[in-house]
């Protein structure tokens, strides 16, 4: 059974610049975007989520509420569905007011081999891991301009940087995260809105130590990493938080890595 190492947050960053503001997060119900929309909300943000996952997102919302933390707004959405994306972000928007951060978290890694893809299933992977984060991004802008600036973050990913196999459609669609920050860092840049990529290391998130995880990779990944701990979502969570805040005020166009020393 893999042992992962306690993380006290009490012991961690406050950042005051984050109290009252707006955050949206898409795919925030569970994994990496659930530590997202905690850690948020541990700082006083008023944060939205969308997750097509309903049980998860309701006991995140309990769990958030039961903290005594701002209660999240939320709502059931696939992703792949535009129209409904951009209705979710405004009825967010209409709930809690124009975001100054927006963090495109959603992604589903699930294996597959280049033999086995189809037009169709091509379509389906980019629909989920490719597309939402521009007309995220599309919808939140106006509002971040009446604002008079903002934060956007953009979940990267470190399979297609290592060469992994297993998801080619995967590896194409997050590879093209980084094509996305760089692109439109400099025409939102002239509105103060910054743009920048996380990209994490293997994660011990739930699903992956039940999928994906056992004792040989584990071992592995040990080894290839610098730290001998592993990652937690809520590793992830933590330079979302400074990127979102004033203190990244001068950060943008940027990839970050967290992944301790993997890559």
């Amino acid at each position: 059974m893999t042992t992962l190492r306690q993380i006290d947050g009490a012991q961690l960053a406050r950042y005051p610049s984050l109290e009252g503001q707006s955050v949206f997060v898409t795919g925030g119900g569970s994994g990496i975007g659930a530590a997202i929309v905690k850690a948020f909300a541990s700082q006083g943000a008023r944060v939205a989520f969308i997750d097509i996952a309903r049980e998860a997102s309701e006991a995140l919302a309990r769990e958030i509420e039961a903290a005594d933390q701002p209660p999240p707004w939320w709502e059931v959405c696939d992703v792949s569905d535009i129209a409904a994306l951009q209705a979710a972000i405004g009825r967010a928007s209409s709930a809690i007011g124009d975001f100054s951060v927006l963090v495109n978290n959603v992604a589903s890694d699930d294996r597959h081999a280049m033999e086995s893809v189809t037009v169709d299933y091509w379509d389906r992977r980019m629909a989920i891991n490719q597309r939402p984060a521009f007309f995220a991004v599309q919808a939140v802008v106006p509002g971040m301009k009446r604002r008079g600036g903002g934060s956007i973050i953009n979940l990267g990913s470190s399979g297609w940087q290592l060469k992994e196999g297993g998801y080619p459609c995967y590896a194409i669609a997050k590879s093209s995260v980084n094509g996305l920050t760089r692109g439109l860092a400099a025409p939102l840049g002239a509105h103060r809105i910054r743009v920048n990529t996380v990209t994490p290391g293997w994660v011990m998130t739930e699903r992956q130590l039940k999928l994906n995880l056992d004792a040989q990779s584990e071992q592995a990944l040990r080894e290839a990493q610098c730290l001998p701990d592993l990652l937690q979502s809520e590793d992830i969570a933590r330079m979302v938080l400074f990127l979102a805040s004033d203190d990244g005020a001068m950060c943008s166009a940027q990839e970050f890595k967290v992944d301790g020393g993997w890559m």
